[in-house]
């Protein structure tokens, strides 16, 4: 059934009460009522208002504690939002309920050079499909993520260096005024932290980094529990951290990024060269069968045992470490979760970053440090791009 958002939360309490449901499930008024230091009455009559906006639903009698027993709140059954990642060669869309399980998804390849009105004709073609498919007319809201530095409060991809023609471009206006629903728009590894955050690996951590290793290599900062951007929205932009002044050239047009040395474009340079320089007879038969390297080749290329492809694998975790172990001596985060597509490379990559991070960062830093791989593969970027807008739908206007 089509569900139609009336409003937004217009007070704190209901923003709050939005947010337990969301992130724990249905709850009682005498619960809700504790935990806001309010009373039943006032639980009471904010939820009421919630069910009037289309946001919460009364969720039938509490279990039992002795005498007249509490009624649940639960978000509206009807709620829908879609999260959208893009990044450098795919594309990512996702529809969720209220409480942010994905109901349905699609992946396909884009090309994000291709510019913003080709790119997002084919993100708008998706997401109209997967509503319909879904019953849904019109969401409450959209995230986007896209790979490159974003202008928050604008709106807008900032001099992005892998998205020519996207600088400046109203992204999230257009978005909004295509699907006439509430948009907003972030970089990709913003958006994959707080997927991690809401449902990942992440969930329990205050402090935290996500590192996304992909065609760019960027890292989402989350303290004390919210989402870190900076000044100007470029906080954690790791990938143009020189390491080398005499290294290649990235993308950004400085020399010797960390990204120029590992990021997928990178990987797939190295590994053509190893291949076509008789190094690795195993990349050289993928080349010869794909027409092209990428890092998922190096990947396939590890699970039989190449040795070229394990050194390349080795040599970027290594890179990846040594910049990562700084961030940790400077920041103490509590968790590290790495992701994106060079992180398919698996374990073999994720023990070289912890080595190099363990032996280089200070002791005390690294002592309760858990360094782990993502757990939730694609989902990551659409779930918190879901959850991007839901904070905002749900919060207080």
């Amino acid at each position: 059934m089509a569900h139609f958002l009336s409003g937004r939360a217009e007070t704190p309490t209901q923003s709050k009460i939005l947010t337990y449901v969301r992130d724990e499930g249905p709850l009682s008024r005498i619960d809700l009522a504790g935990r806001l230091g309010v009373s039943r009455t006032t639980v009471a009559a904010e939820a009421g208002r919630l069910v009037e906006l289309g946001l919460a639903v009364d969720g039938g009698p509490a279990a039992s504690r002795g005498g007249r027993r509490s009624t649940l709140v639960d978000l509206d059954p009807g709620l829908r939002f879609v999260g959208i990642e893009l990044g450098a060669t795919s594309m990512r869309v996702a529809v969720t309920d209220g409480r942010l399980q994905v109901l349905a998804r699609d992946s396909s390849p884009i090309e994000i050079r291709r510019g913003p009105e080709a790119v997002l004709a084919e993100a708008l073609d998706t997401t109209r499909k997967l509503l319909a498919a879904e019953g849904v007319e019109k969401p409450a809201g959209v995230g986007i993520g896209v790979p490159g530095p974003v202008d928050f409060q604008g709106g807008v991809p900032v001099s992005p260096p892998i998205m020519p023609g996207w600088d400046g471009y109203p992204v999230r206006d257009a978005l909004s005024r295509e699907l006439g629903t509430p948009v907003l728009l972030d970089n990709d590894v913003n958006v994959m932290a707080l997927g991690e955050q809401h449902t990942g690996v992440a969930r329990s951590a205050s402090d935290f980094l996500f590192v996304k290793i992909g065609t760019g290599i960027g890292c989402g900062i989350v303290v004390g529990g919210h989402l870190y951007r900076g000044a100007d929205g470029c906080a954690g932009d790791i990938g143009h951290i020189r390491i080398d002044a005499n290294g290649p050239v990235c993308a950004c047009g400085n020399h010797g990024c960390l990204e120029a040395f590992f990021g997928g474009a990178a990987l797939a340079r190295d590994a053509t060269a190893a291949a076509q320089g008789g190094r690795s007879p195993v990349l050289a038969e993928l080349l010869e069968e794909d027409g092209a390297l990428t890092a998922e080749s190096v990947g396939r290329a590890l699970t039989r045992g190449d040795a070229e492809a394990l050194a390349l694998t080795r040599e970027g975790g290594r890179r990846v470490g040594s910049v990562l172990a700084n961030l940790v001596s400077f920041f103490n985060p509590g968790l590290i979760v790495i992701g994106g597509g060079v992180a398919g490379l698996g374990h073999s990559l994720l023990a070289e970053i912890r080595s190099s991070i363990y032996r280089q960062s200070l002791p005390l830093a690294t002592g309760n440090l858990p360094v782990v791989l993502s757990e939730l593969g694609g989902d990551s970027g659409v779930i918190g791009s879901a959850r991007l807008i839901s904070d905002a739908v749900y919060a207080v206007a």
